[in-house]
C-alpha cells in the first residue's frame, strides 16, 4: 500500500464488514499466508477474521485510529476479500461503496483518479 492511499486515512471497512474468506488461505495449512491466530472458524469451509464476526465490528490485524491513521498489520498476508476490495475501480472511478463508508466517520467522497500522462 502506498503513502498516497487514502486507506491509510480510512480504515473503515475493516470495521464494517465480516471478513470470511476459504479455510486454506490460513497459515496453518500448505500454501496458506493468513495468520491463522488472527482467525477463527465460521464452519467447514469458512474462516474470518478476528473482530469481525463481531458487533461492532473491528479486523484483529487493523492498528489505529478509523478516520485519523490506520494500518493492516498483516497486508502482504491478507485474505482475498481484502484484496479483492477495491478502493478504486479500473477505470480510476471511486468505488460508491467505499464512499459511502466514509461517509458515516465523516470522510470525504474521494475523487476519481487523474490518469497519468503516458511516457514517451
Amino acid at each position: 500500500m502506498s503513502e498516497a492511499s487514502p486507506c491509510l486515512g480510512c480504515g473503515i471497512c475493516c470495521t464494517h464488514f465480516r471478513i470470511s474468506f476459504y479455510w486454506a488461505e490460513a497459515d496453518d495449512v500448505p500454501g496458506g499466508f493468513v495468520p491463522a491466530h488472527m482467525t477463527e472458524k465460521l464452519n467447514h469451509h469458512l474462516r474470518c477474521m478476528k473482530g469481525s464476526n463481531d458487533v461492532p465490528r473491528r479486523c484483529a490485524a487493523l492498528q489505529g485510529v478509523p478516520g485519523e491513521g490506520v494500518f493492516c498489520t498483516i497486508y502482504e498476508n491478507r485474505p482475498t476479500p481484502c484484496r479483492e476490495f477495491p478502493v478504486y475501480f479500473e477505470d480510476g472511478s471511486p468505488n460508491p461503496k467505499c464512499d459511502e463508508l466514509r461517509a458515516t466517520i465523516g470522510l470525504p467522497s474521494l475523487g476519481p483518479l487523474v490518469p497519468l500522462p503516458q511516457a514517451a
